[in-house]
């Protein structure tokens, strides 16, 4: 078999089974959010934290409520990392220093997961499992409730009121994240992932030499990073390692696992607004953009000219034999346009135009399908900008979903498309100005300015893979990532959660002859040409002096 066929091969597997989980569990979230059953361990939660997950809330109070617990979590990870000297548990580590332990707490509580650091040499059993592994549970859940806040500004009126954080909170963890987690924990242990609490231990030999290794719970880390959209990686290999990611198997399910839930949340969205057309349509944007994505990544690794290339079959450099370059591609690609950040090959070794191709997805602001609740607020907030841009063609109102969108909606939805391109071109500008940050860079010309560009936007986009070519583990680096990561998190929220108060607040609007109709082909071609046009013209000139001139030139 040709390894084109069985990429390709491998793509339609994968989406055969995407379409057999999107109705079952975008169904089944959509209960979860709307059920006021409370479980009896949720209400054990309820009364430890003091919440009572009854009372609604508008947006400041929901806000408030997202920031006050991320912050707590930040403070808590922190403390952990530096106190891990004298954790049992800690496998002889020392404590993480502060300018990396600020970096680590805000990119897994941001949903980032972005690591500057070599995770079998630095982190122990209880830093990993009850600290990042945690993480990556609750962030994913953090991003899943601000995104069904602003679904539920769209399907209520005449009301503030947006559910209530706390519950959206733990019924997100518990309802739908830890079960998937358990059973697919368990397929990753069938598959040869790793799962225990052993030491450092030494293997065989090597160069003359033995080699060190780590046990761990990996599994069941795996799994979440992967469902969660998180991305961080027990092992420096990340998911090219063969105790996270040993088989082609599990590389396929990796990619499921990845893709399932903010695919399914379209679902979701489509119920809880009482037109499942309209879910349909925002599918159909985020499947365009994703499939295109896929195979204009596998032609350029597949179709790259040149002896070596010839021989090997494609652009091998930096890929693993076992799963080659299709499954190598459909990975990149589905982590660089949602937020997870999880790599089982290396990003800097792709071609000058697939680096391209992995810029591109996280500066579209990773939307098809994108992170786990991230995905869905972003691209609904891009579908208010082309409904936006229809009416102003038309001369026209515009409106979505039965809602007006007004001056103060669209200087909301401006906001947050602005802020994270501002966090990644500024960022990217004073690196490349300052005398210092430069010296961390491997290689230069082109390829070099797209290490920093990458590093900028996979923070502020809270993806989090890297072009590892880049030393990041510097104060510099270390510091101002972290508050790309961190702005570029919670900011965008606010607009979110600002707008989805003020689309509550609003009475229908009755649809007449004159609306655009929103779950119709044309305005998904619409949808989809907005999102290029404003992500091209905003990012194209720094594209140009990276991957584009990167690629034209080999």
């Amino acid at each position: 078999m040709s390894p084109v066929l069985a990429g390709v091969l491998q793509l339609l597997a994968l989406i055969a089974a995407l379409a057999l989980a999107y109705r079952p569990l975008g169904d089944y979230m959509a209960r979860v959010y709307s059920s006021e059953r409370h479980y009896r361990p949720e209400k054990w939660i309820y009364k430890a934290i003091g919440a009572n997950p009854s009372a609604e809330m508008r947006w400041p109070a929901y806000l408030r409520g997202v920031l006050a617990f991320s912050a707590v979590s930040v403070l808590f990870l922190y403390g952990l990392q530096r106190a891990q000297g004298i954790l049992p548990g800690s496998l002889g580590f020392s404590a993480i220093d502060p300018d990396q332990a600020f970096n680590t707490a805000a990119s897994f509580v941001a949903n980032t997961n972005w690591q500057s650091y070599y995770g079998e040499q630095a982190m122990g059993h209880v830093v990993q499992t009850g600290g990042l592994a945690v993480q990556n549970f609750v962030s994913a859940a953090v991003g899943m409730a601000v995104a069904v806040a602003l679904v539920r500004g769209f399907a209520r009126s005449r009301t503030g009121e947006l559910g209530n954080f706390w519950a959206d909170l733990v019924r997100g963890t518990v309802r739908i994240l830890l079960p998937i987690a358990v059973i697919g924990a368990i397929i990753l242990v069938a598959c040869g992932a790793i799962q225990n609490f052993a030491g450092i231990h030494e293997v065989g030999q090597f160069m003359g030499g033995t080699q060190q290794w780590n046990g761990g719970a990996v599994a069941s880390q795996e799994v979440i990073k992967e469902l969660g959209t998180n991305g961080g990686g027990y092992f420096n290999a990340n998911s090219a390692h063969p105790f996270e990611n040993p088989t082609p198997f599990s590389n396929l399910f990796e990619i499921f696992l990845i893709l399932v839930i903010p695919f399914a949340l379209t679902r979701t969205f489509g119920r809880m607004v009482g037109s499942l057309r309209q879910g349909y349509a925002i599918l159909a944007t985020m499947a365009t953009i994703w499939l295109g994505f896929t195979a204009l990544m596998m032609w350029t690794e597949f179709a790259h000219h040149g002896p070596a290339f010839d021989v090997a079959g494609g652009a091998m450099e930096g890929k693993e034999t076992r799963f080659g370059i299709g499954a190598s591609a459909i990975f990149s690609v589905a982590t660089t346009l949602t937020s997870t950040g999880a790599v089982n090959s290396f990003h800097s070794s792709y071609t000058g135009l697939g680096g391209g191709i992995q810029l591109l997805g996280m500066q579209l602001g990773e939307i098809a399908p994108g992170g786990v609740g991230s995905g869905l607020y972003g691209m609904l907030i891009m579908a208010i900008i082309a409904v936006f841009i229809a009416g102003l063609m038309v001369g026209r109102t515009p409106e979505y979903l039965g809602k007006k969108i007004g001056t103060r909606e669209i200087k909301l939805a401006a906001c947050y498309i602005l802020i994270t391109p501002a966090l990644v071109l500024c960022f990217t500008a004073a690196a490349m100005a300052l005398p210092t940050p430069p010296h961390s860079m491997l290689n230069s010309g082109a390829h070099g300015f797209s290490e920093v560009l990458y590093a900028y936007t996979s923070g502020a986009n809270n993806n989090g893979s890297a072009f590892a070519g880049l030393n990041a583990d510097t104060q510099w680096f270390n510091s101002t990532i972290g508050i790309a990561m961190l702005l570029g998190r919670f900011l965008p929220m606010v607009f979110v959660l600002a707008l989805a108060g003020s689309l509550a607040e609003q009475k229908p609007v009755p649809e007449t002859a004159g609306t655009l109709r929103t779950d119709k082909p044309l305005y998904t071609g619409l949808l989809v040409g907005t999102i290029l046009i404003v992500t091209g013209l905003t990012y194209f000139p720094a594209l140009a002096l990276g991957p584009l001139a990167e690629g034209l030139a080999s």
